[in-house]
């Protein structure tokens, strides 16, 4: 069952909060909110994987750890030498869960062992697709992270409703298109906010 909103609060919500879709979120990008206080998720943008009745996953895609791909493949393959260029493919925070395990979102030209399609993009968590990548074989936009953002069941609709989040439509451009510092506020200029007053608000509260 879709997730139902009070017709009183949702009147009471601010402008933007009509972008919360009564369905689930597969596929969208979450905004945190200035005010989110989980470190975890504090100023970050994830992309939702997947959303159903039995909860959520998401990567967020803006936040790259000291890690290359290089130090990857090191650890894959100590007894070879990374190609030079893997030193410039930065790794992500994918999420606090499960920190060792890599995903990679890629364009959807390239399928690996463990490929799943999604909506125009794919993602792969068998270690070929690094390979391949390194080989520059790969394809051809891609974003590497470890560990993903699980939630249970209807706890994202929970932090929804509590305006922990803003949701917008996937955007592949900005994903692969932009530095990672500039995720987050394009993201919310396709909805028309700027996150930056909204902190000045809240300053103000």
């Amino acid at each position: 069952m879709p997730a139902r909103l009070n017709p009183a609060r949702a009147g009471a919500t601010l402008a933007f909060m009509k972008t919360l879709a009564p369905s689930y979120l597969k596929h969208q990008f979450l905004i945190a909110m200035p005010h989110m206080a989980d470190p975890n998720f504090a100023q970050t943008l994830t992309y939702i994987v997947e959303h159903n009745a039995n909860g959520a996953m998401g990567l967020v895609v803006n936040r790259p750890q000291e890690l290359n791909l290089a130090d990857i493949l090191e650890q894959l393959r100590p007894d070879e030498e990374p190609p030079a260029s893997t030193l410039q493919i930065p790794i992500y925070q994918g999420g606090p869960v499960q920190t060792d395990r890599g995903f990679v979102l890629h364009s959807q030209e390239c399928s690996y062992q463990a490929t799943v399609a999604l909506q125009g993009l794919s993602l792969s968590t068998s270690q070929d697709v690094l390979f391949a990548i390194a080989e520059g074989i790969g394809p051809k936009r891609s974003l590497i992270t470890l560990g993903y953002a699980g939630w249970e069941a209807g706890q994202l609709e929970a932090e929804l409703a509590d305006n922990a989040w803003l949701n917008c439509p996937f955007d592949p451009e900005i994903l692969f298109g932009l530095a990672c510092e500039q995720r987050l506020q394009a993201a919310a200029q396709s909805l028309g906010i700027n996150l930056a007053l909204l902190t000045s608000q809240a300053g103000h509260a």
